[in-house]
């Protein structure tokens, strides 16, 4: 079908993959390469369909407890962080652990053990049974506290309201997260802010470039799995922002014709665990159905890489060494 000149997409920028999932991936990868299949991974290394069973198929094996995993094997944390007992749990089993974990997320553990230490009673605005959050509130449960959106904040009691400090996971909406942190200083007017933002760069960015297409599109379409905290973000900031429309999916071949009557202009993004082929495959439907004019919408330019699990890069360094040695 050829393109309609009153059809447009605009393909937000930033999207896909941020620095955090991309480490990770690569992470498993590494791995895979330098000891051999099979690498066991701790719960999905990011949270979307295609790249876990891509993954798979070169030899990564997912499981949901670090018991399952065979003792004196190799077992990998997700990008989204784990509790302290789950690393004892792997000692335990003298398993050798890579820890994936995103630095961003890392940074909001280290936040949670310095004020747990300070005596803090500590605010975390999560979703419950999200990965991050468990995680996170392992680093102290005795000082931690879930606070899952304004309405929750009602229901937090702390010891000492001079004393209390919020934190947040990192890929959670930006503006619902300032409605339950505006929420929580009714409540507590000695609030402490965290030193740094949490939610991280990769989310809000995504955030504002969803907004800025939302504004002009009749359909947003979000590419991203159903349990990705911020691809489902997405979905609600774009309808938020104006968007006639808005679906997730994790395929193109989960896109409906019927979202097309009457629209005239789609906004296209994708979450940050998401490889552009699958983005890809979302443009080519639009095309196939008349929305060949793509107009890339820029908000932000993303630079920031993070080095691979310093467990990982030991042992590359060292079958370099070895390597080197052996040409002496």
């Amino acid at each position: 079908m050829t393109s309609d000149s009153s059809r447009r997409v605009l393909l937000a920028a930033p999207r896909g993959y941020c620095a955090g999932v991309d480490r990770a991936v690569i992470t498993v990868e590494k791995a895979l390469e330098q000891y051999g299949a099979p690498v066991y991974v701790r719960k999905q290394i990011v949270h979307n369909k295609y790249v876990v069973q891509t993954l798979e198929k070169k030899g990564a094996v997912f499981v949901d407890e670090t018991e399952e995993v065979p003792e004196n094997a190799i077992v990998i944390f997700s990008a989204h962080g784990v509790a302290p007992v789950v690393h004892e749990e792997a000692a335990g089993r003298s398993l050798a652990s890579i820890d994936a974990t995103c630095p961003l997320v890392t940074k909001v553990h280290k936040e949670a053990r310095r004020f747990a230490d300070s005596d803090y009673d500590i605010l975390l605005i999560g979703h419950e049974g999200h990965e991050e959050v468990i995680g996170t509130m392992g680093e102290a449960p005795e000082r931690m506290h879930l606070v899952d959106g304004p309405e929750d904040a009602a229901n937090v009691r702390v010891r000492d309201e001079s004393k209390v400090v919020w934190l947040s996971q990192t890929t959670l909406s930006v503006d619902e997260t300032m409605e339950t942190v505006d929420a929580l200083k009714e409540r507590f007017p000695q609030l402490l802010s965290p030193p740094s933002d949490d939610i991280c760069y990769a989310t809000q960015n995504r955030q504002v470039a969803v907004k800025q297409i939302a504004a002009e599109a009749d359909l947003v379409i979000v590419v991203g799995s159903r349990n990705s905290s911020n691809s489902i973000r997405l979905v609600e900031v774009a309808l938020q922002a104006g968007a006639g429309a808005s679906y997730l999916v994790d395929f193109a071949d989960e896109c409906d014709d019927a979202w097309l009557e009457g629209v005239t202009t789609v906004g296209v993004t994708s979450g940050a665990s998401v490889p552009e082929i699958l983005v890809d495959g979302v443009l080519e439907w639009l095309a196939a159905r008349g929305f060949g004019d793509v107009q890339v919408v820029t908000s932000a330019q993303e630079s920031i890489q993070f080095s691979l699990p310093k467990e990982l890069r030991r042992d590359l360094r060292a079958e370099l060494a070895d390597r080197e040695s052996a040409k002496r």
